[in-house]
């Protein structure tokens, strides 16, 4: 929590708050760190905090700002209200960059404030989603209203003094729609995200985050931000970007994630990229980062050698799935599987973390499909890090859209709606077998052995693999040991017994602390198990002489014989079909007379092929007497 220095005389108490949501049993998900800030409350706190140096209420009611992240900070409750009451009673409780899973949460945060008289107004990805897309409200945000909650649906960028205003003289409306208004430009805004270092701290690894823009020119069906924050793309300048990264960097925070859904499509990522390398370079600004790119920015010239000089160490990419067929159903048409592999190859070379989001529940889909899937990805693929979702038609998706057209099931508690849970139905999988497939993914990708595959791979590639081995570690095991996904997890979670969600009884003392502290203590053994292999599997590379010299398929260059042997060129009838029309189109034509490739495999049983791809041997370490490596393919140390 934040707070501005008081004054004698009342004060307009404007608490921002980040909820958080409910694990399977109800209770708030809470760690002592939290996994990094949210975007949304970084913008809206700066927002705000600019209102207030600006005077928006004038010289008599000056304006405290206070922020709160519940995934790593209690909401007391009681606290809160006191200190408004304190003040006079003036103040709002804004509920900020609430997503679908978190809305049940945000509207029991809500509950007591509304019930002491206090204005409370929640915004978001859930409300606006819902308001772009859906002819009228859900019952969820009506029976928010009907509460007394405020819902504000758009951008707050040219709205925030309104508000306050509005709260300030309790008129506040009870709807604020500005998604059908033109979008705000993001260029020149005075007050731009930021958090302090106090509550950036509470992070692993102390990372804060912001947008360098918003907006996406693809129309992947199963995406929000392209039906709330546009098609269009809006950019901070140079300017912008350089401010913010001084403001924290004068604070003592220098590491940033580039929220983005894709950074490489920003008009202006060179010119940024230049005023970040300068801050780097002649500055001295040790500034790193984390972006958000598609599959096909390795072809932007000079993209990935800029990202290196400008600090960029991880970065995302949406792979979402390797089956075009998949691909197309979800107007991911943008995706090229013959360039995966080339792509990854490059980020690799200037000794990148490649972190890839997969999938799961495509119509294509099935339990035997999946797992074939992950075994191409694993010997074909050179990523370090895979983590997967469950197709979920998110509200203010078109996905979501489609499926409330046409009456199909979808299930009504949103607190589910966090990617790791099935929500609908699908033409292939039971309930049951997706949710399995999910579980098994996760275990399928982060074997021991393809552990150790990782790790050679990005020895050899120039990666730090000791600043690997916790990234690792941290998507090995948060599903398995938590039950969350990676994005949501955080070190020790904190549990209060008091904080459950409504409706749910509030458990007995003794059985609540008794599970509790056999739930720390069955955590704590397997994460340290856990930890002692990957910290071995580290030691035994770096006391190989030749772990540098290690190869395997993932890393050798695509050629265009490929398609004759290449698990993920022949997986199936769809891709074989891809893959031949992008060759057609490069010139590289490999079709036989009726059209196919060559290398067409045969049924398996199971409904797949029977891959032609060479099986996996184990790595061998080169004779140095016959062995001549090129320092040259080697990528400099990160």
């Amino acid at each position: 929590m934040t707070e501005s220095t008081r004054t004698n005389g009342p004060r307009f108490q404007f608490i921002l708050i980040k909820p958080s949501h409910y694990d399977k049993d109800g209770y708030v998900v809470q760690w002592m760190r939290s996994t990094m800030p949210s975007n949304s409350l970084a913008a809206v706190y700066g927002l705000a905090q600019g209102a207030a140096d600006r005077g928006v209420l004038g010289p008599d009611l000056p304006i405290d700002v206070l922020a709160i992240d519940e995934t790593n900070a209690r909401v007391k409750t009681k606290d809160l209200i006191r200190l408004i009451e304190d003040n006079g009673g003036h103040g709002l409780v804004g509920i900020v960059g609430v997503q679908s899973n978190e809305f049940p949460r945000a509207v029991d945060i809500a509950r007591p404030f509304i019930a002491a008289g206090i204005q409370v107004m929640v915004g978001g990805f859930h409300v606006s989603g819902c308001l772009s897309m859906l002819p009228e409200l859900p019952d969820d945000i009506k029976e928010a209203q009907a509460l007394g909650i405020s819902i504000f649906a758009g951008e707050a960028e040219e709205h925030i003094d309104t508000v306050i205003q509005h709260a300030a003289n309790r008129t506040l409306q009870p709807l604020y729609n500005h998604m059908t208004e033109e979008l705000p430009c993001l260029a020149d805004v005075p007050s731009p995200p930021f958090l302090p270092h106090d509550f950036v701290d509470r992070t692993v690894g102390n990372v804060t985050s912001f947008d360098a823009g918003r907006g996406c020119p693809f129309q992947c069906s199963f995406c929000t931000i392209i039906n709330v924050q546009g098609r269009k793309s809006r950019y901070r300048t140079p300017d912008s970007i350089e401010k913010i990264l001084r403001m924290n960097y004068e604070q003592g925070v220098n590491r940033f994630f580039i929220t983005d859904d894709n950074f490489a499509r920003n008009k202006d990522w060179e010119a940024i990229y230049d005023r970040i390398i300068k801050l780097r370079e002649e500055d001295g600004l040790d500034i790193r980062f984390m972006i958000q790119v598609d599959t096909l920015c390795h072809k932007i010239p000079n993209f990935i050698e800029k990202s290196k000089r400008a600090g960029v160490t991880r970065v995302f990419i949406g792979l979402e799935n390797i089956n075009p067929a998949n691909l197309i159903a979800a107007k991911k048409r943008q995706n090229k599987i013959t360039e995966y592999r080339k792509m990854l190859l490059d980020w690799k070379r200037v000794g990148i973390m490649t972190f890839a989001g997969y999938i799961l529940g495509f119509p294509n889909d099935t339990p035997e499909s999946i797992e074939q899937d992950l075994e191409i990805i694993k010997q074909e693929l050179p990523l370090d890090m895979l983590e997967f979702f469950i197709l979920t038609p998110l509200p203010g998706s078109e996905d979501h859209q489609v499926l409330a057209k046409k009456g199909v099931w979808m299930d009504p508690d949103m607190n589910k709606y966090e990617l790791e849970h099935v929500v609908t139905g699908h033409p292939k999988m039971s309930k049951e077998e997706w949710q399995g497939a999910y579980h098994k993914a996760w275990q399928i990708f982060y074997t021991r052995e393809h552990l150790e595959t990782v790790l050679r791979r990005a020895h050899a590639s120039g990666v730090n693999i000791r600043s690997l081995m916790p990234v690792l570690f941290w998507f090995k095991n948060a599903v398995p040991v938590e039950g969350l996904h990676p994005l949501q997890w955080g070190i020790f979670r904190i549990k209060h017994r008091t904080d459950r969600r409504s409706g749910l009884p509030i458990e007995n003392p003794v059985v609540f602390y008794a599970k509790y502290a056999g739930e720390i203590a069955r955590k704590a053994t397997l994460l340290g198990k856990s930890w002692w292999e990957l910290k071995s599997i580290v030691k035994k590379i770096e006391a190989d002489p030749h772990a540098m010299d290690y190869k395997d398929e993932a890393l050798t260059a695509v050629a265009e014989e490929d398609s004759e042997h290449m698990g993920l060129y022949n997986q199936n009838e769809a891709a074989r079909v891809a893959v031949e029309r992008e060759l057609r189109v490069a010139g590289k034509s490999n079709s036989k007379p009726n059209g196919a490739t060559n290398g067409d495999p045969k049924s398996n049983g199971k409904g797949q092929p029977v891959l032609t791809a060479k099986p996996k041997k184990p790595f061998t370490a080169p004779d140095p007497a016959n062995e001549s490596g090129s320092a040259g393919e080697k990528a400099p140390a990160a």
